[in-house]
């Protein structure tokens, strides 16, 4: 369903409603047409004369105002439960100077920003050490000098994100769904000063790409906190550009909801950090920050719901790609360019319990992997894993998260009586 303009130039009203039981339904584009023209300061598309001339007001541009005020200009449409991209804010240029948003499902398009080689010495760093609680105010003042506008050029539109300075050379991390089809990329710091950007990389399937700011000097480079640490009911914050740039810098807050939740979209099975914290169109790329001022996740989708006027409306259910999970992804197209998929040591493991506590037994081997080709064999009780205690299956996930495609783990496993020391080289799950 559109949200479209009856002749006399009013807006139809939209509400989003939720409906159980349906699970499949056409693809659906929701519009929201912003009250006025992007800040002159920011419109750094090459425009022709035509797209420079002066704005013409709109009778009705206070009550757009007002309703943007009230949170209820955009209201995504979809049929059942569906996880709905925060696509970047799709913004066309017409004659009149005005803008629009456009917020669509996730669609990989062929992206042609120029690209340039990132730097494999530049990892993306993650602290498991934080400071103090902060104030929201706190928060806001020490982490959004790291928070970025992205803007992809598209044609005659533009799409607009979010996205995280990575490293005070120029670094940033956004998602990939922001510079989709981009033929031109540039950002925005939070005082409006302006930087054509390159593509370093991008995965669709992760949903995560790294640009580089051109001649980019001693920029506010974000603190990236340990994902793995988030526990339910968590404080966390948002800083995005919901609903494009007009909206620029805007913190929103609420609570991890949960955590290691797999959710299906558009084929794609993410694991996801839930939160309740406000996010819309232009947040994606967006930062995901816990109480300590650390970036924790990267915002990437909401849900909502409509159809049926006697079910509810879908609220709160926000999600953001782990920062932990994300390392490797970030790491890869720093080097390669490209993501080389996630490293798999090929087993499939339950934790047990037992006399002295738990343990974590090999249940299954895949053929071909590197566990089967190190002679890694169903009943195996891993004991260490590259020295480290391994007694929870989280045990042996957060070591393996340390490692790439190509290197070698090293377990300790005892079978019977005897005490094997086995060498797995990690491989690609898309291999």
């Amino acid at each position: 369903m559109l949200e479209e303009k009856r002749e006399t130039g009013e807006p139809r009203e939209i509400v989003s409603r939720y409906v159980p039981g349906r699970k499949e339904g056409p693809e659906v584009v929701s519009r929201y047409t912003q009250p006025g023209p992007l800040p002159q300061r920011l419109l750094r598309q090459e425009q022709t004369a035509e797209t420079q001339q002066p704005v013409r007001r709109r009778s009705r541009r206070g009550l757009w105002i007002f309703l943007g005020c009230l949170g209820a200009l955009v209201l995504v449409v979809v049929i059942a439960l569906v996880a709905v991209s925060l696509d970047g804010t799709r913004v066309e240029l017409p004659e009149d100077g005005d803008a629009s948003s456009i917020i669509d499902i996730f669609h990989e398009e062929k992206t042609t920003i120029p690209q340039t080689p990132g730097d494999p010495n530049a990892p993306l760093q993650i602290s498991s050490e934080h400071g103090p609680e902060l104030t929201a105010q706190q928060l806001y003042a020490e982490v959004n000098p790291s928070v970025v506008a992205v803007v992809a050029i598209e044609g005659e539109g533009a799409s607009v994100g979010t996205g995280v300075i990575m490293t005070s050379d120029g670094y940033i991390i956004t998602n990939a769904h922001v510079i989709s089809g981009g033929s031109s990329c540039w950002i925005a710091l939070d005082t409006g000063v302006t930087y054509d950007a390159l593509l370093v990389g991008y995965d669709a399937q992760q949903d995560l790409a790294v640009l580089k700011a051109v001649d980019a000097q001693n920029l506010p480079a974000a603190e990236f906190g340990d994902s793995d640490q988030v526990r339910v009911g968590d404080t966390v914050y948002a800083i995005g550009n919901p609903l494009g740039l007009e909206l620029r810098g805007t913190l929103t807050n609420g609570i991890i909801s949960a955590v290691n939740r797999a959710v299906e979209m558009d084929g794609n099975s993410m694991t996801l950090l839930q939160t309740n914290a406000a996010l819309n169109s232009g947040n994606s790329g967006g930062p995901l920050i816990n109480a300590y001022g650390q970036v924790i996740g990267i915002n990437v989708m909401k849900m909502t719901g409509v159809g049926d006027e006697q079910e509810g409306t879908v609220e709160g259910l926000g999600f953001a790609l782990p920062i932990t999970d994300m390392a490797a992804v970030v790491d890869d197209i720093m080097t390669y360019g490209y993501f080389r998929g996630n490293p798999t040591i090929g087993v499939e493991v339950q934790t047990v319990a037992t006399e002295d506590g738990t343990a974590v037994v090999v249940r299954s081997v895949t053929p071909l992997s590197g566990a089967r080709k190190a002679g890694v064999q169903v009943g195996d009780i891993i004991l260490e894993a590259n020295g480290e205690k391994v007694e929870l299956t989280e045990d042996l996930l957060r070591v393996r998260r340390t490692l790439g495609v190509g290197d070698t783990l090293r377990l300790t496993v005892q079978r019977g009586d005897e005490i094997l020391v086995l060498d797995v080289v990690l491989q690609s799950d898309r291999d």
